[in-house]
């Protein structure tokens, strides 16, 4: 992993839903510029974004509430479609969730700062009736496959005037790059305040091919995720506000989900979703809120303390989970292109 790769975990949501990524290497060396995209500066009276102080006091609003009372809800939604080589690309399902987070004292000296804590779930659901699916066809199988939903709890960072190391994923991510001062991507253009992050990771899999014939996708996991996140700069710069509102998109490419049963069949999923974060739960789709009111109600509220681990929805499957096992024959099924 190189320094454009160090990330820090945490969006208010997902699969490890939400996560940021340094600035690039020009600006790891030499600063960030003073002015935005635009020529607007980003010296505010509050936070000025061109300090590691401001960047940590401007993300831990976004990412939770510094009152350290009150819990922080991120959204996403969108859909997941399917990539294979020489195939047209094919939706898949859609996909829903949220998270709870909370920030906690961190510190003191350059550790200072937040602890977030963070409790997320998503839900894959049907393309035409958006409900939740307990079961689907995989038609790349022709084969019907057991939905296993991302129930993450916890995953937790911290949020210091340096960017947080890589997750370790219980020890399978191994990376221990130099601490980065914390300077984070911003963009401005008049009240309009952007902010970019983006990880990319290649670790061992939790899922081994030996033990996990149908489930990995190979030893390792290559896996990236990209934020846009849109904000209000007179927000931003409200002393009176200890958290604000943003809304933009996540994308994620990934393995083949376990649960799908594509073995080591090439390809992988990708995710395209719209994402916002709010003080409330108002901008949840209210049947994933039902869903989970009666099966996962522990999701409808934020973790009160650190605890680990804190895994991906990847390492939380090889805990909780048991290989698929494989049909009479022995032989994994091949995946067949959909017509």
């Amino acid at each position: 992993m190189n320094r454009r790769d160090l990330i820090v975990g945490g969006m208010a949501g997902t699969a490890g839903l939400a996560l940021a990524s340094t600035p690039t290497l020009a600006k790891a060396k030499k600063g960030p510029s003073t002015v935005g995209a635009f020529g607007d500066s980003l010296k505010g009276s509050l936070f000025d974004l061109t300090t590691t102080a401001g960047n940590r006091e401007a993300f831990a609003r976004i990412m939770g509430n510094t009152d350290m009372k009150s819990t922080k809800y991120g959204w996403y939604t969108g859909m997941v479609h399917g990539v294979r080589p020489g195939e047209k690309i094919v939706d898949l399902f859609s996909f829903s969730g949220f998270s709870c987070a909370k920030l906690l004292p961190q510190g003191p000296g350059e550790d200072r700062g937040y602890k977030k804590v963070l409790r997320e779930c998503g839900f894959y659901t049907d393309l035409k009736t958006g409900e939740v699916m307990e079961e689907w066809l995989n038609p790349y199988l022709d084969e019907k496959v057991r939905v296993v939903p991302i129930l993450n709890d916890p995953f937790n960072h911290t949020i210091t005037d340096f960017f947080y190391a890589p997750p370790r994923y219980g020890g399978l991510n191994t990376e221990a790059p130099p601490k980065i001062p914390f300077l984070m991507d911003w963009t401005r253009r008049g009240s309009s305040l952007n902010l970019a992050s983006r990880i990319n990771l290649f670790y061992p899999s939790a899922l081994q091919p030996d033990k996990w014939p149908r489930e990995s996708s190979g030893r390792f996991n290559q896996v990236s995720e990209m934020f846009l996140y849109q904000l209000d700069w007179e927000e931003m710069q409200n002393k009176r506000l200890t958290s604000v509102n943003s809304r933009g998109t996540w994308n994620r490419i990934t393995p083949w989900l376990p649960w799908m049963l594509m073995g080591g069949s090439p390809g992988h999923c990708v995710y395209t979703c719209f994402m916002g974060a709010a003080d409330t739960l108002d901008l949840v789709d209210p049947r994933i809120l039902k869903y989970v009111e009666k099966n996962h109600p522990k999701y409808l509220e934020a973790p009160d303390k650190w605890e680990e681990p804190s895994l991906s929805s990847l390492e939380w499957y090889a805990r909780e989970q048991k290989p698929a096992p494989l049909p009479a024959d022995g032989k994994i099924p091949q995946a067949k292109p959909i017509r």
